[in-house]
Order: structure tokens, then C-alpha cells, then sequence
């Protein structure tokens, strides 16, 4: 983010709030005609889009990408949510806030995953939710989980493997038990960051230490 001109008013941050929406999988293309799919989702702020994914350590999960163009999913649409009017700066808190609530070990495809993000997004920067179609699986997973496969119900979709894929020092996932951040989180968060920083279209938000 560059620097912010101190004489603008919030008024002169006014921006679109959007949502992209991705298909996890070819099969959407048949389901979808039926009110039911699997998607991904980002929220598109100020050019940057903010998604949350699963990996294995206690720090935060949510990344930034280039708009539509999350990697490993297929680009649906984009829905505008609404307007608000922020300067980068104070998204950049607030983005970095989020972050420390959703870390990568707590991803869950049912109960806490890509779609529960940006509607908590939605909802703190607009009042609105995503629309409900988008997360429909973890509705009806939350309905009938006795129905669903154990698989499905407890697995946490590692969306961005690669960026997370066996420590140097050949360390273990960590404790998903709630705990006070420790010096060896920031260790996790720093090695998640550099790990990511090989790409330039992904990169993890470094979460603010409450």
C-alpha cells in the first residue's frame, strides 16, 4: 500500500466491495442449475482480493491474490456487495485483525471455511451477507452431518499446499487447541510468509497479535 495523502477524507476512499466467486470443481457446471455447487470465495478490496485457506500452523490463514485469479479454482463471477468508504490504510488494519481469527489449522470445509470469511467480511464492512447459494454445502453439512461422509465432514481443504509443504527443519503440525501466541507462532507465521513470498500471486496476511 502506498503512502495515503493525510488531507483526503474517507469520503475520497470510496470503493466497490465485491465478491468473487470461484467453482472447486467441473461438477458445478451440472449441479448449479440445481441451487447446489462447491465454490470458493474472495473478497475483492481496493484491487486485492483476500480468500482464507487451510494449512497446519496456529497463524493466520487469510492471503491476498490478484483479483479473479485464485489459484487452482476456475473463476465463476463477481457479485457487488456495496460501497464503502475506507482508506487503504485502515482495511489494511482491519484485514490484518481478521487474520489473527482466522488461522490455518481451523479451516473446515463445513464449519468454518472459504465462504464463513468473506460473509463475516461482508457483514462487518457493509451489513450484508453473501448471497446464500455460495456456501450452501455447509448449510445442508450442518443440517444432515450425520449424512455426509466422515471424510467430509472433519477434512480441511488445503488449499494452497504447496506454499506449506514440509518445514525445513522438519517440523510437525502444530496444536489446533487455543493457545496465547508464543514466539515459535511468529517463527510458523514468518516461514508461512517467505514460503509464499516464491510467488508473486499469493502471499498470506500477517496477522496482528492480540
Amino acid at each position: 500500500m502506498g503512502a495515503e495523502n493525510p488531507s483526503k477524507s474517507n469520503s475520497d476512499y470510496d470503493t466497490q466491495i465485491m465478491l468473487n466467486v470461484y467453482d472447486l470443481t467441473p461438477i458445478n457446471h451440472y449441479t448449479v442449475w440445481f441451487g447446489f455447487g462447491i465454490f470458493h470465495s474472495g473478497i475483492e478490496v481496493h484491487g486485492m482480493e483476500y480468500g482464507f485457506g487451510a494449512h497446519d500452523f496456529p497463524v493466520s490463514g487469510v492471503f491476498e491474490v490478484e483479483p479473479k485469479s485464485c489459484p487452482g479454482f476456475i473463476f465463476r463471477c463477481s457479485i457487488p456487495l456495496g460501497r464503502v468508504k475506507m482508506p487503504p490504510s485502515e482495511f489494511r488494519t482491519f484485514i490484518e485483525s481478521m487474520a489473527s481469527e482466522y488461522h490455518g489449522d481451523t479451516y473446515h470445509l463445513i464449519t468454518k471455511n472459504c465462504n464463513h470469511f468473506t460473509d463475516d467480511i461482508a457483514c462487518r464492512m457493509t451489513g450484508k451477507h453473501i448471497p446464500g447459494w455460495v456456501n450452501r454445502l455447509a448449510w445442508f453439512g450442518n443440517l444432515c452431518s450425520c449424512l455426509l461422509p466422515e471424510s467430509l465432514q472433519v477434512t480441511s481443504v488445503k488449499q494452497l499446499p504447496e506454499y506449506h509443504a514440509g518445514a525445513e527443519d522438519g517440523t510437525e503440525s502444530l496444536s489446533t487447541t487455543t493457545h496465547e501466541p508464543t514466539e515459535s507462532d511468529d517463527a510458523d507465521q514468518d516461514k508461512l510468509l517467505s514460503l509464499s513470498a516464491g510467488n508473486s500471486e499469493v502471499s498470506f496476511i500477517k496477522e496482528v497479535q492480540r
